[in-house]
């Protein structure tokens, strides 16, 4: 039976240097929304986002599958009557093995205005009030198409300098505002959004990481019950208390145990527990240094972050039962590596010293065999050399007959 090679139906073109990307934006964009590239607040380097002169500006956040679990996704026209869009050349089948999703969402144009104010920041001296334009001037080189942005859509202009008043001093000069970068205002904001942030949970990653086994403590006991059929359950209670600042103790309650008896664990204590007031600290604090990390220029960011700790400001928050709590949390945990140092040590010593009983016992072994052969004559040596195969022993010769 003759085979043919078979070819395929479908020619994939060339692989593209540029393939396209996949973006979602929100409904409620306007058709003149434009994608512009912009000074990235925190990195100073330029990257995109959606500008919309009506509902504001949006950053691109990156949506991957993991690498481990690849997946892929299809996506269609939704107008199902129009049957001739298909054959257009607008709307063409297209393949890419990069499965990234782009999604538009919201960001503050508090935030892109920090490049542009991050030049009065620095400077030395006094700071002097400047018109928008001569802020955004600052910034022209790097960032182009915010000038162009400002200038073709008076209604983002006007959004933009409102969103600077937030973190600026104002001053009205004839029918143009100046500005004045500040320090108090923009630290305000920051822990306003933060304050919105931590009102309930942190997303779950962050809240397991840096909330829960942040403020986690060492363990202070485990209960257990040992279950018997037929017969009264009978508790066993393993404690080991840490130093604290009344105790140093460490105590051992002893276990009164049924062989064969499965173990149920019934409570997990700890050595101190945080309340809520300290949780929700420490999810401030989180989310304000998340925000500062995310979208405020490094030398702005350390400086919010001296306010926050120095607690001068009216808007400051008293992170005292924090730092309390922290404080106290580390002394425990460095009693407990020093408690289970020297309890690895004592049991490192207890297989030492059973290891140096069974080395003993071998060397008086061979002590006793050796002066057993010291103490036979020659003959009776040669006598065990003899071969003693299909010999009788002398005893039968003296069995009853």
């Amino acid at each position: 039976e003759d085979t043919k090679p078979t070819t395929s139906r479908y020619i994939l073109p060339a692989e593209s240097s540029n393939p396209p990307k996949v973006l979602i934006l929100p409904d409620v964009a306007t058709p003149e929304a434009r994608v512009v590239s912009l000074t990235h607040p925190r990195y100073s380097k330029p990257s995109r986002y959606l500008i919309c002169p009506e509902t504001g500006a949006y950053e691109f956040t990156r949506i991957s599958a993991p690498k481990t679990t690849p997946r892929s996704w299809l996506l269609d026209s939704t107008d199902a009557t129009t049957t001739s869009s298909s054959s257009s050349p607008s709307f063409t089948t297209q393949v890419t093995k990069n499965a990234d999703l782009y999604l538009a969402t919201p960001i503050d144009p508090l935030f892109l205005t920090l490049p542009a104010l991050a030049a009065q920041f620095s400077a030395a001296g006094r700071r002097m009030f400047l018109s928008s334009d001569d802020h955004l001037d600052t910034v022209g080189e790097a960032a182009p198409h915010l000038r162009d942005t400002v200038v073709r859509w008076p209604a983002w202009r006007r959004r933009l300098e409102s969103r600077m008043a937030a973190c600026c001093d104002t001053a009205e000069a004839g029918d143009e505002t100046m500005f004045r970068f500040s320090e108090d205002k923009l630290f305000a904001e920051v822990l306003a959004k933060a304050r919105r942030m931590a009102k309930s949970r942190l997303p779950e990653s962050m809240e397991d990481k840096f909330v829960v086994k942040a403020l986690e403590a060492p363990v202070l006991g485990v209960k257990r019950t040992m279950g018997v059929s037929g017969a009264a359950a009978t508790t066993t209670t393993t404690t080991t208390t840490l130093a604290s600042e009344t105790s140093t103790a460490a105590t051992s309650v002893v276990e009164e145990s049924i062989e064969g008896a499965p173990l149920e664990v019934k409570d997990v204590s700890s050595a101190i527990q945080a309340s809520e007031q300290i949780v929700g600290l420490q999810r401030l604090r989180i989310a304000f240094n998340f925000i500062c990390s995310s979208y405020v220029p490094p030398a702005m960011a350390s400086a919010l972050k001296k306010m926050l700790a120095q607690n001068k400001t009216p808007e400051a928050v008293d992170f005292g039962p924090l730092d309390d709590y922290v404080a106290q949390l580390t002394r425990l945990r460095q009693e407990a590596m020093t408690a289970r140092s020297a309890s690895d040590y004592s049991r490192k010593r207890t297989l030492d010293e059973e290891d140096e009983d069974r080395q003993e016992k071998r060397r008086r072994k061979e002590e006793e065999e050796k002066r057993k052969k010291a103490g036979e004559s020659r003959g009776v040596r040669e006598l065990k050399k003899v071969n003693t195969a299909g010999m009788q022993k002398l005893s039968a010769f003296f069995k009853p007959k």
